[in-house]
């Protein structure tokens, strides 16, 4: 049993500020010396990016569908002791509170996550449009699941002093502390995009902005009764996850190349820790920018980003996407997904891309986003034939 003091930061709903809270309370614990490690509920990439900017170390994801509910607290224990070992886990919640997989019995959702952990929960109250409702939906919250332990709320985007007050004295009366209510500052919220936030690496003023975030929730939440809340979580049983025993060592350090750069950003901390484990060198490339694959190229894992928003230049580096098609299609044992795949088709938005797989892309208005269950249909580097994944 281990102590790791930890909290998850949820709301009723998107949109109501959790990733401006958490990741402000990640920045001004930080700025404070202490070592803090962030993590998000599901298989987002792009809250972490923010997460690994306030805090100087990798954001991680807890996702029980994508790994297991067994795995959650290994992954969460390996995330805080690995490298410098974190004081303080600041766990980043999705949607609402209760929303999972779908026909699942909320499988998967930020409630689900604080019960694997055993962990308190902050519970951000959105104050725009409401007072005295607001502060009334969210005990509803709290009530509906006597499994868990919503312990406190930060009141948010709140218009003025007296209107905070209104909500805050709601939760006094029910006993729910209140750790901060913090007012609408427009100038502070990170931009939106078709798949939620953009990118912290694709913003140039990301890192004022997570200054920013921090000064702001330093002036509003009382910092300390946050760590003390934190401090509440039980001991925790799970061993940390260790990639060592899950892979099989390679001999010679194979050269290991993994798509990296503004174009692609999503990638989970652990892909890499599992092929240093396994005795890979793993080299960036960078489609925007290197003209050239690394030197005694071995392998080729291309993951997740944006590359509709530089199709253009992605397009324009014909050198690279020409070694890329013949490598592949020399045999370069290659793992392709989202961003990975539409950079080796043939077009992406009208322009040529790596052209090895016989498809192409084009950006729509409508998001859909969800899991979903794949069978394999032949041997792969990633399943034997039959094997049924989880994906999203």
């Amino acid at each position: 049993m281990v102590s790791l003091p930890r909290l998850v930061v949820a709301a009723g709903a998107s949109s109501a500020g959790k990733t401006t809270i958490a990741t402000g309370l990640m920045a001004a614990l930080t700025g404070q010396g202490r070592q803090v490690a962030g993590f998000k509920v599901g298989p987002d990439y792009i809250d972490p990016g923010y997460h690994a900017l306030a805090t100087g170390r990798p954001g991680r994801n807890l996702d029980p569908v994508l790994t297991s509910e067994e795995l959650v607290p290994a992954l969460f224990r390996h995330g805080m002791t690995v490298g410098r070992p974190a004081e303080l886990g600041i766990v980043e919640g999705v949607m609402g509170l209760f929303d999972g997989r779908l026909n699942s019995d909320g499988f998967g959702s930020t409630a689900h996550v604080a019960r694997l952990l055993d962990a308190p929960v902050l519970l951000v109250v959105d104050a725009a449009g409401s007072s005295r409702t607001a502060a009334v939906a969210a005990l509803g919250l709290r009530a509906f699941d006597p499994r868990l332990n919503v312990a406190g709320v930060i009141v948010n985007r709140v218009a003025s002093p007296r209107h905070g007050a209104e909500i805050a004295g709601v939760f006094e009366q029910a006993g729910l502390p209140v750790l901060g209510i913090v007012p609408r500052n427009a100038g502070i919220a990170a931009p939106s995009r078709h798949l939620g936030l953009v990118p912290a690496a694709e913003r140039g003023e990301s890192a004022a902005t997570i200054d920013a975030l921090a000064e702001h929730l330093a002036g509003h939440v009382d910092l300390l009764a946050v760590t003390d809340l934190a401090g509440t979580a039980p001991s925790l049983a799970a061993a940390a996850w260790q990639p060592e025993a899950v892979v099989t060592p390679v001999a010679g350090a194979p050269v290991v190349g993994v798509l990296a750069g503004r174009a692609f950003t999503f990638r989970y901390a652990e892909t890499t820790e599992l092929l240093l484990a396994a005795g890979c060198r793993v080299v960036e490339i960078d489609p925007l920018r290197d003209e050239t694959l690394p030197t005694g190229l071995a392998a080729l894992y291309a993951g997740g980003g944006f590359p509709e928003v530089h199709a253009a230049e992605l397009s324009g580096n014909a050198r690279l996407r020409a070694e890329l098609a013949t490598a592949i299609r020399d045999g370069l044992p290659t793992v392709a997904e989202c961003a990975g795949q539409l950079y080796l088709g043939e077009h992406l938005d009208g322009h040529p891309m790596v052209g090895v797989l016989a498809s192409s892309a084009r950006m729509t208005p409508r998001l859909t986003l969800g899991y979903r269950a794949a069978t394999a249909p032949a041997d792969t580097l990633l399943a034997p034939a039959g094997t049924q994944v989880d994906r999203h």
